[in-house]
């Protein structure tokens, strides 16, 4: 069984090394103790969200309080191509699901997109609340998966806006992926064609529509911008399903799964 993730911030984590004592305090300390009930003895992993991964023994505990030794320090590479989910808003939290599935198989990063069809609609007043609601759920997804990666949460967009992000995400050598039920090729082939001329850290952008799709206006804006039309199998799936069954396809075709 894999050890329980936890949090860990600040320069203690950069500095750690094995055999050292460190002390982990507040909200993760809280869970650990209160929640999970971790004890004397435990092994535990510490995840500083940028690949670094402490594996620790606990050696004391109080309410809010844990006290560790450091046993190993693993630095984790980076994927060759991260993977960016770009996810409409929602209804019904079909977004929050697949952001969190998202980050369980391996994006590095997601975006929400207010589409035009959108049914959720988040105005200046809302912004700053949902947006920690998904930083919340991404660190959460993180933590229940024992990445050493959290994925950002990059600024929201809307559709006029990330049209030019894809411009200048395809003249970096970007593939951008729109998801769409009309598109001639598919996901596979899109992938295929492109990596053999990708560079290490060029990456693959997924585009996920909303509950009523999107538009010709967006797919058109998007295509002329450098992205790619391409098609997900036979059937139409959930906004919540399409993004994380379209990244399980491309990490496997870059060879990480």
């Amino acid at each position: 069984m894999s050890n329980h993730s936890f949090v860990i911030e600040g320069q203690q984590a950069q500095e750690a090394a094995p055999g050292d004592i460190l002390e982990l305090a507040g909200a993760e300390a809280h869970h650990a103790v209160t929640v999970k009930r971790v004890t004397a003895g435990e092994h535990l992993d510490l995840l500083d969200g940028k690949g670094l991964r402490l594996t620790v023994e606990v050696t004391a505990t109080a309410k809010d309080l844990l006290s560790v030794k450091v046993l190993r320090r693993t630095e984790e590479a980076i994927s060759d191509h991260p993977v960016t989910l770009v996810q409409a808003l929602s209804k019904g939290d079909r977004d929050l699901q697949a952001v969190e599935s998202g980050v369980e198989l391996g994006v590095l990063a997601v975006r929400p997109w207010q589409a035009e069809r959108s049914i959720v609609r988040w105005n200046a007043a809302k912004v700053d609340k949902a947006m920690a609601k998904w930083r919340a759920q991404v660190r959460s997804a993180q933590k229940q998966s024992r990445r050493a990666y959290e994925p950002e949460v990059l600024a929201p967009l809307g559709s006029k806006e990330l049209a030019k992000t894809i411009a200048a995400d395809v003249a970096n050598g970007a593939l951008v992926l729109v998801l769409h039920e009309q598109a001639e090729n598919s996901v596979a082939e899109r992938v295929i064609s492109w990596l053999p001329r990708a560079h290490a850290g060029q990456e693959v952008i997924v585009i996920v529509g909303p509950e009523g799709g999107i538009s010709d206006t967006e797919l058109q804006s998007f295509i002329d911008a450098g992205a790619h039309a391409a098609l997900l199998g036979q059937h139409v799936l959930r906004a919540s399903t399409a993004g994380p069954a379209a990244l399980v396809l491309i990490r496997h075709l870059i060879g990480e799964i």
